[in-house]
């Protein structure tokens, strides 16, 4: 397979097993290094090449394609040709360099939503990494100007939350600091590009989620209605070390295991045996029965949140079977919804059962190709199919490219999670080394920078690639209020967006509109197969054959 655990082309190296992404199984937010993502949060662009330039030559060792996957997928070049340049510029060398590829694009029906380059977060929600490291996420995001996405829970497990029931049993929001907290953030830096989105999940519904952020934020924020995500098959959950927390979670309406009410597990607790509970939400969809059910429940649902003031409405689903795909992609092109993103098996998650991580679920790009399929059809018959995302285990430039390619034209830009956070976690332990006295404020878990980063330097300046473009775009002053997560974020995106240039020109596709699948092609039988995309042997074959014999 593509991705070992050294690559000595790059200098690189991961800690432990590789995922398909090319991230380690286990992410830790302590790791002193060196995967590829964890150093482009440093260098950026620098690592798109082979290092020690002008002592070696390099030559790829991705030459055997086995079994079905993204990293099955190759990408088409042409020798002649440029199309989608944009503005003044023209099909001159001149002008069809890498750096005029366009990255801008943007999603929705009614209001369209604008974003500096195909990518957004996945949801970062109640998880404790999620909260501690939020601002690096959530200012990254934004300076990068991409959506970031508030996951489900969030109000449900703030303590300092305030939600008073009534007589429908509908809870009602008095104050939530915490998703103030991650909404605010995210505005304070937002230029126009991008956008915060707010998900829903059974317990955020019951709470009153979507009412108190539609009063507050009007359309400054986008709602989101889950039904599930590609790491698992049951509802979010976190684990919680503290008796008293966990019978909070349980008198906030959560299933939580063991249940900390009962007195034997409060004696287990206590002595030792019990170590920690695990905090659950609730299935969607148990009182539904049939397919024309789900629909009349999910058309009354988004009704209802247009009714209430929301003008853009997201779905996100996970990797269920073709009938579940298929009624994601036909409700949420008939409600006319902004985005659908379709989150693959591979994906990651902070917590979740192992085993059924590893084995539940329609792997990424079999769910993506068939997403592609059903969308074709709604499209044949007249709709205008909703825009999409893929999800489910990205992590590199040609990820992004080959995802936007598998799913063209529908599919508008690429969701990532687990590699998007790492940057948040180099970023808080690289400030916390230099500034002890910041440490526990950022979270961070060194001491010291280690040997991996002083190879790089010693200073924020130093360190992060791209700190003067982000001084020059804030100022000084603004600067020193920018954690360094947020610094490495700006740093691994700029990696991305130069790379995926650099793919886009090579495929002579200066807009990304102008992506199709015939800039890709399978490596194997299998995938062609599979994916319908065609095995390289055969792409073109037929024109090259004229070509012979002209």
């Amino acid at each position: 397979m593509r991705f070992s655990k050294g690559n000595d082309a790059l200098g690189t190296k991961n800690r432990g097993d590789v995922c398909e992404s090319s991230l380690c199984t286990l992410c830790r937010a302590d790791c002193v290094g060196k995967c590829e993502t964890w150093l482009s949060s440093m260098v950026g662009r620098e690592l798109l090449y082979p290092r020690s330039f002008g002592l070696v030559t390099a030559g790829a060792n991705n030459t055997s394609h086995v079994g079905v996957s993204y990293n099955s997928l190759r990408v088409q070049g042409y020798a002649y040709g440029a199309n989608g340049m944009t503005n003044e510029l023209t099909n001159s060398p001149d002008d069809c360099v890498f750096p005029n590829v366009s990255l801008e694009t943007e999603f929705g029906k009614k209001q369209k939503t604008k974003i500096k380059m195909p990518l957004m977060t996945g949801a970062l929600g109640s998880t404790f990494i999620a909260e501690k490291y939020w601002d690096s996420f959530a200012i990254g995001g934004a300076l990068v100007g991409i959506p970031v996405v508030i996951g489900e829970n969030v109000v449900g497990v703030d303590r300092n939350s305030e939600i008073s029931n009534t007589e429908t049993k509908q809870g009602k929001i008095k104050s939530a600091p915490e998703l103030d907290r991650r909404i605010d953030t995210y505005l304070r830096y937002y230029d126009g590009y991008g956008a915060i989105i707010v998900q829903l999940n059974v317990e955020d519904t019951r709470n009153g989620v979507a009412e108190y952020v539609v009063d507050k934020y009007g359309d400054k924020c986008i709602i989101e209605l889950k039904w599930g995500q590609g790491a698992k098959n049951i509802g979010g959950e976190i684990q919680v070390r503290s008796l008293e927390y966990a019978t909070f979670l349980k008198n906030r309406g959560y299933v939580v295991d063991p249940d900390p009410t009962k007195e034997d597990v409060r004696q287990g607790f206590e002595q030792g045996a019990i170590k920690a509970f695990a905090r659950h939400s609730r299935l969607g969809g148990t009182n539904l029965s049939s397919v024309g059910q789900v629909q009349e429940d999910f058309m009354s649902s988004v009704a209802y949140l247009r009714s209430i003031g929301f003008e853009r409405i997201t779905l996100k689903t996970g990797s269920y079977g073709m009938e579940e795909l298929a009624m994601a992609i036909k409700f949420a092109t008939d409600a006319e919804l902004d985005l659908l993103t379709i989150d693959g098996s591979g994906g990651g998650t902070g917590m979740s059962p192992w085993n059924m991580m590893q084995s539940w679920g329609v792997p990424s790009i079999i769910l993506h190709a068939k997403a592609h399929e059903y969308a074709s059809l709604l499209s044949a018959k007249g709709k205008s199919v909703v825009d999409m995302s893929f999800a489910g285990g990205f992590a590199l430039e040609d990820h992004i490219f080959k995802a936007l390619a598998v799913g063209a034209p529908y599919t508008k830009l690429v969701c990532m999670g687990r590699a998007i956070m790492i940057p948040g976690f180099l970023g808080a332990n690289i400030e916390g080394a230099i500034y002890p006295e910041r440490r526990a404020e950022v979270n961070g878990n060194w001491n010291e920078l280690p040997k991996n980063v002083l190879e790089v330097g010693k200073t924020a300046d130093e360190i992060f690639a791209c700190y003067h473009d982000l001084e020059d775009k804030l100022g000084k002053d603004e600067m020193k209020n920018i954690p360094y997560g947020a610094i490495a974020f700006y740093t691994l995106a700029d990696k991305l967006g130069c790379g995926l240039q650099q793919l886009m020109a090579g495929a002579r596709k200066f807009s990304l509109n102008k992506i199709t699948r015939q800039e890709i092609f399978s490596g194997n039988r299998e995938t062609a197969k599979e994916t319908g995309i065609p095995h390289v042997a055969d792409v073109n074959d037929e024109s090259a054959r004229k070509i012979l014999n002209s």
